[in-house]
């Protein structure tokens, strides 16, 4: 039942914003309450935008965000969203975790965003309790933190603590905080604001691939595509493929000839690079951890293909990465 009580002023949210975070993200959670407020007849959101240290944060994309204050331990308000991104626990050292869990009893909702679920696990707040992640980072979230239920949804709500695994996923987040607060009539004219179709549940599965239309208008080619998600680490052949999904190889071929322009044995090996490339660049993982992830049995197969894709070899790019940061 969609919860619709009165209020006093507009909704009091928090945003305690980390370096290296999404420019997305950030617009995720800021440009539907100004739609809300845009479309109700007096404001219903009123925000604060917060860093840890009360300087401007550079954010991934290298734009500065002012901020309206430093994180302290007087913090209170109806909502407090978290965001953080790459790096998070180069940003978030064991005081803040600390005055993370310590403020977070002064709020209704608490919502970890994108990285922001990290630090919400780091200070025990989600123990017990189902949450998500980015989908890069599912199994390695779990793994550190197996006293959560990790759900692989696009966002999360369990009581008063909500994560979200991306930008798109809170974007729809923040719209079904804006229908349980001020009904479904308003969520569906803040997603009339920026011509948003509001086709995801929050159990929907994070896909690796963002298929657009092509699920509406090919679906035999959208289902080929989220087998070859499924099985990244453990690539199946074409033939094989082509038998799980009730086709004939050369449907599939034709399938992905027309619908993509390329074969489907080279779109699922540049789907298997590209979760490599995301692994080399942003997590600590060995490379023989990568290859095993993205389906290569062989440490040199997987360098040789890395470096005939993208024209360097994993190692390197690591290195270039490490040294731009």
């Amino acid at each position: 039942m969609v919860r619709q009580a009165p209020r006093q002023g507009p909704l009091d949210v928090t945003i305690l914003l980390l370096p290296e975070s999404s420019i997305m993200s950030l617009a995720s959670v800021l440009d539907p309450m100004r739609a809300a407020n845009r479309v109700m007849p007096e404001p219903v959101f009123r925000w604060t935008i917060l860093s840890p240290g009360g300087k401007p944060v550079v954010l991934t994309c290298g734009v500065e965000i002012r901020v309206d204050g430093s994180f302290d331990d007087a913090m209170s308000g109806d909502a407090l969203l978290v965001i953080a991104g790459f790096n998070q626990d180069r940003h978030a050292n064991r005081s803040f975790i600390s005055r993370l869990k310590k403020v977070t009893r002064r709020f209704g909702i608490v919502a970890g965003i994108e990285s922001g679920c990290w630090l919400l696990a780091r200070s025990g707040l989600l123990d017990g309790r189902d949450a998500t992640a980015h989908w890069e980072e599912l199994e390695d979230f779990a793994a550190a933190f197996p006293a959560l239920n990790v759900r692989a949804d696009r966002f999360v709500t369990d009581g008063p603590l909500w994560t979200s695994g991306g930008a798109s996923p809170t974007f729809d987040m923040m719209l079904h905080l804006v229908r349980e607060r001020f009904g479904s009539a308003v969520a569906l004219d803040v997603a009339s604001v920026f011509v948003y179709d509001e086709t995801h549940a929050a159990t929907d599965a994070q896909p690796l691939v963002s298929l657009g239309r092509l699920a509406e208008h090919q679906p035999d080619l959208a289902a080929a595509i989220r087998l070859m998600e499924r099985t990244i680490d453990r690539p199946l052949t074409i033939a094989a493929l082509a038998r799980r999904l009730g086709f004939s190889t050369r449907k599939l071929e034709t399938l992905f000839a027309g619908g993509l322009g390329i074969g489907p044995g080279k779109y699922y090996l540049r789907l298997r690079l590209t979760a490599a490339q995301r692994l080399v660049r942003d997590t600590p993982l060995s490379m023989q951890e990568v290859a095993l992830r993205s389906g290569f049995d062989s440490l040199s197969a997987f360098s040789r293909a890395f470096r005939n894709h993208f024209g360097a070899s994993p190692l390197k790019l690591r290195t270039e990465m490490r040294l731009k940061g």
